[in-house]
Formats: structure tokens, sequence, C-alpha cells
């Protein structure tokens, strides 16, 4: 039988920490958090590994460094209102969870949701379209797309509060890369921290130019 607990040790030492994940109330969450519960029986062995774990309908868990990556940087506090685009499994809105943050988490994938309310109970869990984000419950101090994206919709960061901080995978010509932005005055710049691979999400591609 795998040891789980010595697979989240290794993932600290050797994910988390090497990737720049420095937030100590992060690492310290990611490691108690039982990774393998969020996966299906069938990649309980892949749960700790640096690559995305199918969860099936063509997605998947984000590696450990690079959810630990965002969240470190997006800095979220107890207390906070967070939302997650792109709830997959309920991994991510979980680790929120467990640092003192009130999560809502949409999916649109109906499997997918019920496995998030399973694994992560205290998770408000909606479904719906996720390029809308959840305006339910908006503003929100914390925005983490957990999933890779071509564009960040005007609809989700719109639901930032003033100050509220965002992170997310932004894929350009295959290539994708971890941003985080914060909205000062209605207005969200995002800086790039670092490449990664993550799966994509459903609903986020980019509009097409127009031609002649």
């Amino acid at each position: 039988m795998q040891d789980f607990g010595a697979a989240r040790r290794a993932m600290v030492d050797s994910q988390l920490r090497p990737e720049g994940v420095v937030d100590a109330a992060v690492v310290n969450a990611m490691a108690s958090l039982p990774r393998e519960d969020f996966v299906p029986d069938a990649a309980r062995a892949l749960a700790y590994g640096d690559r995305p774990v199918p969860l099936g309908n063509g997605r998947a868990l984000a590696p450990p460094a690079a959810i630990g990556r965002l969240l470190s940087e997006i800095e979220p506090r107890p207390g906070e209102r967070a939302l997650v685009v792109g709830a997959g499994s309920g991994y991510g809105a979980a680790v929120l969870n467990s640092l003192g943050l009130d999560v809502t988490a949409i999916e649109s994938d109906p499997n997918l949701a019920s496995m998030a309310r399973a694994a992560a109970p205290r998770i408000a869990v909606v479904e719906g379209k996720l390029a809308a984000g959840y305006p339910g419950a908006a503003p929100y101090d914390i925005i983490l797309i957990d999933g890779a994206v071509e564009h960040i919709p005007d609809a989700i960061t719109g639901q930032l509060a003033e100050g509220g901080r965002i992170g997310a995978a932004l894929s350009d010509r295959g290539v994708t890369r971890l941003v985080v932005g914060q909205n000062i005055g209605g207005r969200v710049g995002l800086r790039t921290i670092a490449d990664a691979d993550v799966a994509p999400l459903p609903g986020f591609e980019r509009p097409k130019a127009f031609t002649f």
C-alpha cells in the first residue's frame, strides 16, 4: 500500500519549495490535505506526481506546484471570500478553505461537481458556465481559475472586490504560463510568474479575429 503521507512530504520538498511556493500557510495546507482523495480511484497512485492527473472528460487536476505557486502569489487570508472557477474535483477549493477562506466553486461538468461535493463537503459547489463566474456571491477577495484558459473574461475580473487578487494559467500559442493580478480601481493588470503544465478549461477560447 502506498504511503501517501510520505508522498505529501516528498511533494513539499521536491515540488513546492523548489518552484517558489514560499507561503508557509499554503505549504502547510497542501502538506496536510489528502490530495489522493481528489482523484479517481484508478489514479490515486498518480496524485502526487508533477504532471496533471486525469479526472475524466478531458479535465485534469493541476500539478501541485502550479496550484501552490498561484496561491502563494495571491496571498489568501483567513476570512476572505474566494471563487474557484473550474472546481474540478474540488482540490484547489479545499486548499483555500483549509486556509480559512469562505469558498464558492463553480463547475460545468455535473460529474466533477458531484465529485467535488463529496471530496470537499464544506465548499459551496454550484453548476454553471465557467466563463461567467458566479456573480451570485460576488464580490470576491480571491479568484482562482483552476485550469488553463486562453483569455480571462471581463465577467470574471468584474467579480473581484477592490484590491482583490486573481490567479490563473494563461495559454498562448501552445505555451501556458501562470499569471496573477489585482483589481485596482476597476482595472486588473496581470503579471507572469512561471511556465506550467496545466490542462485547459472549456469555454475560454480566445475570440477569433475577424478577417476578410
